[in-house]
């Protein structure tokens, strides 16, 4: 599969993710309609947001500058490495 670059294709992405997103709390909400349903809910994408960030934008920037991420995978596998790494380090 080739990477997405027509910027038209990849704002029509976002949308569909928008979308989406609304159409899943949506249903959530009309599946259980409470408050507290709704606030946890907000709190879980608020959340995953705030992972998010930090998974690309903190570690690329603050953390490990020279390390690019191309997904969440990626990002695991950063970790995972990192982690032998100070294992063999202390050795």
């Amino acid at each position: 599969m080739r990477d997405l670059v027509d910027p038209l294709w990849m704002k029509l992405k976002a949308v569909l993710f928008l979308i989406l997103g609304f159409g899943a709390a949506a249903l959530l909400l009309m599946e259980c309609p409470s408050w507290r349903v709704a606030l946890c809910l907000a709190i879980a994408i608020w959340s995953f947001c705030r992972f998010y960030y930090f998974a690309f934008y903190v570690i690329e920037h603050y953390v490990e500058p020279g390390w690019r991420f191309a997904g969440l995978w990626s990002f695991a596998r950063y970790l995972c490495a990192r982690r032998s790494r100070e294992k063999d380090e202390k050795k």
